[in-house]
């Protein structure tokens, strides 16, 4: 018969011990009323498993998580496998509510039972195009009425609207965002026109409308309360707010925005493991009873919450540690509001600094972003296509030891941007930008590391046709 941890086995495995002997979920510790703000030098030790060769401007795709952090996943994770049943019976459940209750009271949810934690923005957004497609299977919806999503829209949702949704019998209306982008009015016009082509004067239902916090990339901050009160006024029956990047990185009250379902990572710029992300649906909303998670366990049917705290066995420790996140954010000045402020300022000051030294841009006003800024890159450069733009961001990478997404804006979309947004200051046109964001990790050294590459690159005449295959070359393929 397997032993219980007694409490110095359990001290020794990093688990706290109830008083029979029995394992408990560790206890974070929480940061002293008055103690001071954390250091850099502690910023650094908490963030001293980052590659430091390496300069890192792309929080954004993968996020971090500190090692105060990785290290209270860890207690979880041995306490999993010290003894699972009792894991299983007695701590999993209390430590997914307590998680759920943190994020309910960081995005200013009614309570912790709208609230329900998945591994990503995909996964919320597969439940809420399963359940759409169900409407259109079930006689609900109409062949042919709409969904409606920007032309930016992340890839994986897009995905998941076509995989589901357009399969079950929608029509896809795509909003054609401008970029670069002057002012929050361009996109609201956009929004009705699409909107009004949804609509086709009346005749078609436009059942849901998919609109992006942040977009990912161009990134853009979307008037997200204004584009879901047009919906309302206008009778898109739901609204569905692709936050990926959101939390962290801009203030989220979801009651107040008012969509029918909020979904954001919390792995991004919330500093969770990889796997931490949440929906939001109102408890008074009767659809969220008709929610379910695309994998079906042995809780289907006990609401969306329950569903998705137990998809099988799996390593549920990310999704348990949301308290020792919120435990250190607040180590900070401000907590998540002064981090978020000061990444904003600095990513703004960093990316006219690139902008100042390539003679080019910024992508959108500074309100228009949070922790992330497009920069335009000079036009010499020659980015052509995405190809281009994968290859010269894999050279950064390799080459110069730097970590930032580019995008290719082609030549006609750059053409319909405001004039001084168009062209560099050698009269090139600007098809290139560089994504630069801006985590407590970053230092001014990080981006000096981009000016300095880029500028290599145009001293040295360097264009993106020399890393296309050559005629040659792709007859040999």
């Amino acid at each position: 018969m397997a032993s219980v941890l007694s409490s110095g086995d359990a001290a020794a495995n990093g688990v706290d011990a109830d008083v029979d002997g029995a394992a408990s979920p560790p206890t974070a510790k929480r940061p002293r009323a008055g103690a001071a703000a954390i250091t850099d030098a502690e910023v650094r030790a908490e963030f001293a498993h980052h590659d430091r060769a390496v300069a890192r401007l792309n929080n954004g795709s993968f996020g971090c998580c500190p090692a105060s952090v990785l290290a209270a996943r860890a207690r979880w994770q041995r306490l999993f496998l010290s003894q699972p049943d009792a894991f299983y019976f007695h701590h999993l459940q209390p430590g997914l509510a307590r998680s759920r209750a943190a994020v309910a009271a960081a995005v200013g949810a009614g309570d912790a039972s709208e609230v329900s934690l998945v591994d990503n923005v995909t996964t919320a957004a597969a439940i809420v195009m399963q359940h759409v497609a169900w409407s259109f299977a079930e006689g609900d919806f109409a062949r042919g009425d709409v969904v409606l999503m920007f032309l930016y829209t992340y890839c994986s949702v897009k995905n998941s609207i076509h995989a589901y949704v357009a399969r079950a019998g929608a029509t896809v209306v795509e909003v054609p965002l401008p970029f670069p982008v002057a002012s929050p009015d361009a996109i609201v016009a956009e929004f009705r026109a699409a909107l009004a082509v949804a609509r086709d004067g009346g005749r078609r239902r436009v059942r849901l409308a998919v609109i992006d916090h942040i977009t990912s990339m161009p990134t853009v901050l979307i008037p997200v309360k204004e584009l879901v009160a047009i919906c309302r006024e206008e009778g898109v029956d739901k609204v569905f707010v692709d936050a990926a990047h959101a939390v962290g990185q801009v203030p989220v009250d979801v009651r107040d925005i008012g969509a029918d379902f909020y979904a954001s990572n919390l792995h991004k710029w919330f500093f969770c493991p990889s796997a931490v992300a949440f929906i939001h649906t109102r408890k008074d909303d009767p659809v969220s009873s008709k929610l379910h998670h695309p994998v079906v366990s042995s809780e289907y049917g006990n609401g969306l919450p329950m569903e998705s705290a137990w998809i099988g066995v799996r390593d549920y420790s990310a999704q348990l540690v949301v308290p020792d996140v919120v435990d250190f954010v607040n180590r900070f000045d401000g907590g998540v509001e002064g981090i978020r402020s000061r990444n904003h300022d600095k990513v703004v000051e960093m990316g006219r600094m690139l902008a100042g030294a390539w003679s080019t841009f910024l992508g959108t006003p500074p309100e228009m972003c949070g922790s992330m800024v497009m920069v335009g890159l000079p036009g010499s450069l020659g980015v052509e296509s995405e190809e281009d733009a994968v290859g010269l961001r894999t050279m950064l990478r390799k080459q110069f030891k730097v970590e930032v997404p580019l995008y290719y804006n082609s030549k006609a979309a750059a053409a319909e941007a405001p004039p001084e947004m168009v062209k560099d200051g050698n009269g090139d046109p600007v098809t290139g930008y560089v994504r630069i964001s801006h985590q407590v990790y970053n230092v001014r050294e990080d981006y000096e590391a981009l000016r300095d590459a880029v500028a290599k690159l145009v001293a040295d005449g360097f264009s993106c046709r020399k890393l296309r295959p050559t005629q040659k070359e792709e007859s040999l393929a």
